[in-house]
C-alpha cells in the first residue's frame, strides 16, 4: 500500500481544491460548522468568476431559535431557501469559486450595510454609529421598514423577535460575520481580477414567485420572470455582460427581467468597480423552479436548473475573460 506522502499516489479531486473558512456564528464558536462562511475554489480557475450565496445560511444557534416568535415561519420567509444547493451544482459544473454564507440572514443580512440598523430593536441608549459604520449608506429606510442589517419584522406577520438585541451582540455579529465576509469577498475578487484582468461576481439569490403582469389585453403565465438579473441599473457591470446573459436566457426559453423588482443591494454597491474591471451581477431565481409547492424543500429540478445556470456562468465567464484580455493588451504593449 503506497504511503500518503508518495508523490506517485493517485490524486483525489479534493487535492485540486482550496477551502477557506471565516468568521464565527456564535460568540463561543470557532471553525468548521461554526464558521460564518465557507469558500471552495479550484487551485486553477478556468473562468474569472466567483459565485456567492449570502442568504441561504441555515446554521441557527439554539439561542437564536429561542428568541424567535415563530422559528419555522421566520426561517422559511427570510432564507433564500436551499439556493446554495443550486450554487454547489453550478460551481461543480463550471469550476468557479463558491462562497456560501452559513450564518442565517435572521442573524445578520450580508446584503445590507453595517450601519443599516433599526435602533428601536437594540437595547440601551449608547447608539454609537461611529464604531459600527464601516461603509456609510446615508439612509436607513429599509431598516425602518423592518428589513435592515438585522431583520426585525416580516410583512403580514409582524415582529420576529421576543426581545431586543443587546448592543454587544450586534457589534459582535458585525465584527465576526459581516466584516470578515466582505473583507474576504473583496480580496478574492481583487485576486481574480489581478490574475485575469477582470473578475465577475455572480451574487446568487432566490425570490418568491412573482405575480403575473398583464401586457395589453393578455395576461400570460409564461411572461412571469423566472430569473431577475440586477446590475444596479448599469452601475455594477459592463453592459456587454448583461446583453450576453439575456441572449443566453432567451435561447434557453427562460423568461427573465432586468432590475425589476430586484436591482441588487449592498453587495453590488460595495464590491462592483467597473473602472477597475470588477463586475457584479445579482441573479434572483424563482423558488418555484427548484422547490416543492410549499417552497420549503428542494426537488429533482435542482440539477436541471443548475445545469442551465452553469451555461449562463460559462457565457458570462467567457465575456469577462475577454474584457480582461482587452484591458491587459495596452499594458503588454507598454
Amino acid at each position: 500500500m503506497p504511503n500518503r506522502s508518495d508523490p506517485a499516489r493517485k490524486r483525489s479531486p479534493a487535492d485540486d481544491l482550496v477551502t477557506r473558512r471565516g468568521g464565527t456564528i456564535s460568540a463561543d464558536g470557532g471553525t468548521g460548522e461554526g464558521a460564518a462562511f465557507i469558500y471552495v475554489a479550484p487551485r486553477s480557475m478556468p473562468l474569472p468568476v466567483l459565485i456567492a450565496v449570502p442568504h441561504a445560511g441555515r446554521a441557527y444557534p439554539a439561542e437564536i431559535l429561542g428568541q424567535m416568535r415563530d422559528p419555522g415561519l421566520s426561517q422559511l420567509r427570510l432564507e433564500d431557501r436551499h439556493i446554495d444547493s443550486v450554487g454547489v451544482e453550478m460551481a461543480r459544473a463550471t469550476g468557479t469559486g463558491l462562497l456560501v454564507a452559513h450564518a442565517p440572514r435572521a442573524m445578520l443580512d450580508l446584503n445590507r450595510a453595517a450601519d443599516d440598523i433599526d435602533w428601536d430593536m437594540v437595547e440601551g441608549k449608547g447608539r454609537n454609529f461611529a464604531k459600527l459604520r464601516t461603509h456609510p449608506t446615508g439612509t436607513n429606510a429599509r431598516a425602518r421598514s423592518g428589513l435592515g442589517l438585522v431583520p426585525r419584522r416580516l410583512p403580514g406577520f409582524g415582529e420576529i423577535w421576543r426581545s431586543r438585541l443587546s448592543p454587544d451582540e450586534l457589534e459582535r455579529r458585525i465584527d465576526q460575520i459581516h466584516r470578515p465576509y466582505h473583507t474576504f469577498l473583496g480580496r478574492e475578487l481583487e485576486r481574480i481580477r489581478d490574475s485575469w484582468g477582470a473578475a465577475l461576481l455572480v451574487d446568487l439569490h432566490s425570490m418568491p414567485p412573482l405575480r403575473r403582469q398583464a401586457t395589453g389585453t393578455q395576461s400570460d403565465r409564461g411572461s412571469v420572470p423566472q430569473i431577475v438579473l440586477g446590475d444596479r441599473f448599469g452601475a455594477s457591470c459592463n453592459s456587454a455582460l448583461i446583453s450576453r446573459a439575456f441572449r443566453y436566457l432567451e435561447d434557453q426559453g427562460c423568461v427573465a427581467a432586468h432590475n425589476r423588482p430586484y436591482s441588487g443591494g449592498y453587495v453590488l454597491d460595495r464590491h462592483a468597480a467597473r473602472r477597475r474591471n470588477i463586475h457584479c451581477v445579482q441573479v434572483e431565481v424563482c423558488r418555484s423552479t427548484y422547490l416543492d409547492p410549499s417552497l420549503s424543500d428542494p426537488t429533482d429540478a435542482v440539477k436541471p436548473l443548475a445545469k442551465m445556470l452553469a451555461g449562463l456562468v460559462r457565457e458570462l465567464g467567457a465575456e469577462t475573460a475577454g474584457l480582461g484580455a482587452g484591458s491587459q493588451m495596452p499594458q503588454a504593449a507598454e
